[in-house]
């Protein structure tokens, strides 16, 4: 699956913009337990950074969201560098906080793979959704509907778009979130993220920073995927005043 590469002369640096999943239809399970998607996803300014050296080996990192970042082989990065059967050396800068619901690790593995030349053909996007329902999109990056595991891509035309993000101080497990949708019986939100009701399920907090979202914004945010972030299209500086409590990042969409 994956082409030979000719040796990088140099270390070269590469983004890794974050992914906000703005709807999501959850259409069913499959018989090995993934969960079916239905989704539209665009890519955002926010962005990690990696510094991927052909002739080093391992994994560092810093940035603001460093802290917890595993180093080990359990990382997406390196087991996407695995994948490609190369080696390198990668310094990641971590500016998109983790487990956010952001796509953070999915975006860090698709710029490794994309640098390695990988998922140029839905094949590959096909492989590459083992590791990570989010890294296809990832990967492609734009806007898309998403669909079956994260493997099938529609792109859509861009749309420009200004965004706050609110990472409340907690972390939502992904697994987690869909083992409670199906323990809740499989429900469709009132809202465009069929997730938001599992999520809470799983950390009831989350709809505590909801409200207050909503108190400052006049407008009631929507779940970033699993959670834990909570978005508002648009501007609203008003939510400001959750900082520090809370991260709180504007940024808009990636053209």
């Amino acid at each position: 699956m994956i082409p030979d590469q000719p040796t990088a002369l140099r270390a070269v640096t590469v983004a890794a913009p974050a992914k906000l999943t703005r709807t999501l239809r959850i259409t069913g399970v499959r018989d090995d337990g993934y969960h079916l998607l239905d989704a539209e996803m665009v890519t955002l300014e926010l962005a990690d950074t990696l510094v991927i050296d052909p002739d080093g080996h391992g994994l560092t990192c810093d940035g603001p969201f460093a802290g917890g970042v595993p180093l080990d082989e359990g990382n997406l990065v390196l087991r996407a560098l695995r994948l490609t059967g190369r080696t390198a050396g990668i310094h990641l800068h971590k500016a998109i906080p983790h487990g956010g619901g952001l796509g953070g690790g999915s975006a860090d593995a698709a710029a490794v793979l994309r640098w390695a030349g990988v998922g140029d053909t839905d094949d590959e996007l096909v492989a590459v959704s083992r590791l990570g329902a989010d890294i296809p999109f990832c990967i492609r990056g734009g806007r898309a509907r998403v669909r079956g595991i994260g493997e099938l891509l529609d792109p859509l035309p861009p749309i420009a778009l200004d965004v706050t993000l609110v990472v409340p101080p907690l972390a939502v497990s992904t697994p987690a979130a869909y083992r409670a949708w199906d323990a809740l019986g499989g429900p469709t939100a009132a809202g465009p993220n069929d997730l938001e009701p599992a999520a809470i399920a799983v950390e009831p907090e989350l709809a505590r920073w909801r409200d207050r979202i909503g108190e400052l914004a006049g407008v009631a945010p929507t779940l970033a995927g699993s959670g834990a972030t909570w978005f508002l299209e648009g501007h609203h500086p008003a939510v400001g005043d959750l900082a520090p409590e809370a991260t709180v990042v504007l940024t808009r969409t990636r053209l």
